[in-house]
């Protein structure tokens, strides 16, 4: 995925969240938007890794750090969800054939983790 799409993919993700959630600009402000869009960027970083070594088990792990990143700073599991469900809903015709099945199938495997 070239730098671009990506950017354009974490941007959308991070509209997406902010039109559905207008309550987290009070939450977390100015501040929260930003990270959102570079958090969007980083767990697309990581969906990049991880197909490139074909590990789903990559993603997963850097899932479960992620959750206990977050919820120290008071971000619900529910938003991370909510968050990869976005990017599924993304990815489609953005990346390689290949490479986005493989994302949305590691970001389902990931939501099924952070859901039990």
């Amino acid at each position: 995925m070239n730098s671009i799409i990506k950017q354009q993919i974490a941007k959308e993700a991070r509209e997406s969240i902010y039109a559905a959630h207008p309550e987290l600009v009070e939450r977390f402000g100015e501040n929260g938007i930003i990270h959102t869009e570079k958090d969007n960027m980083h767990h697309l970083d990581h969906l990049e890794t991880a197909y490139s070594l074909k590990q789903t088990s990559l993603f997963l792990d850097y899932t479960k750090w992620l959750q206990t990143v977050l919820e120290s700073r008071n971000v619900g599991t529910h938003l991370i969800i909510d968050n990869f469900e976005r990017l599924i809903e993304i990815l489609p015709g953005k990346v390689d054939l290949k490479e986005e099945e493989f994302m949305i199938q590691s970001l389902k495997e990931a939501i099924h983790l952070l859901d039990n």
